[in-house]
């Protein structure tokens, strides 16, 4: 029993070394291991490898399907950076979780929109019809939000960007509203009336905002989607891998994949 419990203990220190080492490796050398979300990020990131590798930087690129695991993932070390995010969902997951993330420069905004599989405008939804809106604090603000410009809710006026169905003050259509992971939302889009999807889901899900969204957001978007690195991590990698981003081949990239609109480059 202690000959087993020792080689346990030899074989977690063995794993915990050689984590160690390969993150220290990848601080100290021109390595940079980031996470993101599949489409647009992970496709965006993977676009810029040739010309980051040009520049003697090596870009390995971890695929997330959630919001939370790549920013517990930045904050304990694991990666140098991620790209999921807008800087609002940022900033809100540092006040709950205590972590200390910081924007290393904005690429673009993926308008967030209303989607539907029963009816063709916003006039067809039916009194007390149900929405589905994603379920983390920002996004649900921002979906609230969307609703609001539409007047079809008025929120509070201390609302702000983190709404929830709580701090709306009329509701005349009797909406009811279903909290849903983001990441979920195209899944039941077939099961509620409506959906409010973030555009990195509705992407790979072959809704575009443009043509099938009976609502979307506006152009002056505050949801900006960043680079997000741990506070006093910035170098010269990183200031690198955001230049790529804003390179023109990302642009022309980005104009001809997404010709509607499904994703706009910020300056």
């Amino acid at each position: 029993m202690k000959k087993s419990l020792l080689l346990t203990l030899i074989a977690l220190v063995s794993v915990s070394t050689v984590f160690a080492s390969g993150a220290k490796e990848s601080e100290e050398t021109n390595k940079i291991v980031i996470g993101a979300t599949p489409e647009p990020h992970a496709a965006m990131l993977n676009l810029v490898k040739d010309d980051l590798e040009a520049q003697g930087y090596e870009l390995e690129i971890i695929e997330f399907t959630d919001y939370v695991t790549p920013n517990e993932a930045l904050e304990s070390g694991e990666i140098d950076a991620n790209f999921f995010q807008h800087l609002p969902y940022l900033e809100t997951f540092n006040k709950e979780h205590n972590t200390h993330l910081v924007s290393a420069g904005g690429i673009h905004v993926e308008p967030i929109a209303l989607y539907s599989k029963t009816v063709s405008s916003i006039d067809e939804l039916e009194d007390g019809a149900t929405i589905a809106i994603p379920n983390d604090p920002t996004n649900e603000g921002r979906a609230l939000l969307l609703l609001e410009s539409a007047n079809l809710i008025t929120l509070k006026d201390d609302a702000g960007l983190e709404a929830t169905p709580f701090d709306i003050k009329d509701n005349p259509n009797n909406f009811k509203f279903q909290e849903i992971e983001a990441a979920t939302l195209p899944r039941i889009i077939g099961d509620v009336d409506a959906a409010i999807i973030n555009g990195n889901y509705a992407i790979p899900a072959g809704l575009i905002a443009t043509q099938d969204g009976l609502l979307i957001e506006g152009a002056q978007s505050p949801y900006v989607n960043v680079i997000a690195i741990k506070e006093g991590n910035e170098s010269a990698k990183i200031d690198a891998l955001v230049k790529a981003l804003k390179s023109d081949k990302v642009a022309s990239w980005v104009q001809e994949q997404y010709p509607n609109g499904e994703v706009v480059l910020v300056e």
